[in-house]
């Protein structure tokens, strides 16, 4: 009976590729359509045989699903769950999400779980075939095979429940065969629930649909339940309803039907007829298990014959690609160091010319740095004193601005950095700024805070505070200025205030604060700067003591 739920899945299959078949035929490959031929004409093993090379030999992905779901299906009708399981695998692998063939593999895989008895992972495929299913019928196909699988597991009453729906749905009940199938598999649902339902009325009327429809499977299915049915009321009744079974299932040439229908005869006949039954069940039933081998063996060499067919190609031409290899190296050799050795020459060349172009500017930049460190500002600062001291002088003062400017394009020889009394000197240095109009407050500039800090860092952080007030005297007017020192986890913390007209967030940093971020990057420290404040200016420095 179980072979009727595998026909149901090949004539979905099948007539979805007989709708293609008018594409498939022009698919110039040569193995697909060998295949189709055979399949056609009940050669199974043979097809089997020509999709099996359409799987090793060609690259097209969707002509190598659908070969694998056509072996699915010739797997399946022989018996062989496992390889057909395993065909129907590598087809999805192969399948869009969204490939019309879909939810046939997956009701193919359904079908080999449930006649392994893997009830729980047959219900779990034909769910997955309902959800990708865009085909009414199909869909109702698929969860009458769940109800099958529902029911093989005894769970009477969910079968049942999607049975009545499938019974009330217009697209089976205008459909003779489906209708009948329904309500057959409806009625013994609630007969194997409930032992005292009266199942007759419905088992009758499906078989007489099926009968007045010549659906011999459909009546295959019906005298099998109407046999079981009458079993423990009526012997006869089950032992005409055997008969009728097992000469229909010789009809549809299904050895499993005819070994469930020798099992019922066996059961129900009398004793003189027992053994005749039983020896002829003994018989096809070694007969078709040596026959499923067979097929299973004969699937196996198959698909080893191709892959290592396939392989022996594939060899060879590895062989033939790789002498082709070793006369392109061979004349291009010689070539390609020449090649390279002219390119690393230039390569050399340009890149022994770039570095002493970077030592150049390297030296420029640092002179130049030191100029505006060393003189630039401190001619400033010696400006700012001047002018606190001797406001009339006016010409002295214009004269040395101007030497300011120029200051900033000229190069002096390094000077010798003392850091002796650092903490006395960053005091000198940020009150030489201070004047009547600006005061200058320092908190926390103690000689203990230099005490570990590298001279370099020093070196460093006298200029940037230098520049902070450079720019300050400049352009914040400011008449309050607080730089405070700290020291926390052994990291320098200074955080400049002032009440000036502080920086929008549009400014651009000229030269000056440009070489002050520079300069706090270079001995690892981070500098902030917090624009677009209500006024003034609030600036954080940080950097590491050792």
């Amino acid at each position: 009976m179980k072979k009727l739920i595998i026909l149901i899945f090949a004539v979905v299959i099948i007539g979805c590729d007989q709708k293609g078949k008018k594409q498939d035929s022009t698919s110039n490959n040569l193995f697909y359509d060998k295949a189709l031929e055979y399949r056609d004409n009940q050669n199974q093993d043979s097809a089997f045989l020509y999709f099996s090379k359409v799987t090793t030999y060609n690259t097209d992905s969707s002509l190598i699903a659908k070969a694998y779901a056509n072996m699915a299906i010739i797997q399946c009708d022989q018996g062989d769950y496992f390889g057909s399981e395993e065909s129907a695998i590598k087809a999805i692998n192969y399948f869009r999400d969204d490939n019309k063939y879909l939810p046939g593999v997956y009701n193919s895989i359904a079908i080999a779980k449930n006649n392994l008895k893997n009830y729980k992972d047959a219900l779990y495929w034909y769910s997955k075939a309902v959800s990708v299913s865009t085909d009414s019928l199909n869909i109702l196909l698929y969860q009458n095979n769940i109800t099958v699988a529902l029911i093989d597991q005894k769970d009477y009453q969910s079968a049942i429940k999607i049975l009545q729906k499938l019974l009330a749905n217009n697209t089976i009940r205008n459909n003779k065969p489906k209708f009948a199938q329904v309500l057959d598999n409806l009625t013994w649902a609630k007969w194997l629930q409930n032992p005292i339902y009266n199942a007759k009325p419905g088992l009758i009327y499906s078989l007489k649909i099926r009968e007045k429809e010549n659906d011999l499977w459909g009546q295959n299915a019906s005298y099998a339940h109407l046999a079981d049915y009458y079993e423990n009321q009526n012997l006869d009744t089950a032992l005409f309803y055997a008969n009728k079974m097992y000469e229909v299932s010789k009809q549809i040439n299904s050895p499993d039907d005819q070994l469930q229908a020798l099992q019922k005869l066996i059961k129900f006949s009398p004793a003189q007829l027992t053994k005749k039954y039983f020896s002829i069940y003994h018989s096809l039933n070694d007969s078709l298990q040596t026959a499923r081998n067979a097929a299973k063996n004969q699937f196996a060499l198959i698909r080893y014959e191709t892959e290592r067919h396939k392989a022996d190609i594939l060899k060879l031409q590895k062989e033939n690609t790789d002498k082709k290899y070793q006369i392109t190296v061979l004349i291009f050799g010689i070539l390609l160091l020449s090649v390279s050795g002219f390119i690393w020459y230039k390569k050399r060349k340009q890149r022994l010319e770039m570095e002493t172009q970077n030592m150049i500017r390297e030296s420029q930049l640092r002179t130049s740095k030191k100029v505006h460190d060393v003189v630039a500002n401190g001619l400033y600062r010696i400006m700012s004193k001047l002018e606190n001291q001797q406001s009339e002088d006016h010409t002295l003062i214009d004269e040395m601005e101007a030497l300011y400017e120029k200051s900033r394009d000229i190069s002096y020889e390094q000077l010798e950095y003392t850091d002796k009394n650092f903490n006395e000197k960053i005091s000198n240095l940020l009150k030489s700024f201070a004047t009547e109009n600006t005061k200058v407050l320092i908190v926390g500039n103690t000689a203990e805070l230099w005490k570990k800090v590298d001279a370099t860092i020093k070196y460093e952080i006298e200029h940037i505070l230098q520049e902070l007030m450079v720019n300050m005297k400049k352009h914040s007017k400011a008449t309050n200025v607080v730089i405070r020192f700290e020291n926390l986890n052994n990291t320098v913390h200074i955080n400049y205030t002032d009440n000036g007209i502080g920086i929008s967030k549009q400014t651009k940093f000229k030269n000056g604060l440009n070489n002050t971020g520079n300069r706090i990057k270079s001995i690892g420290g981070v500098i902030n700067f917090n624009l677009g404040v209500e006024k003034g200016l609030k600036i954080q420095l940080s950097f590491p003591r050792l």
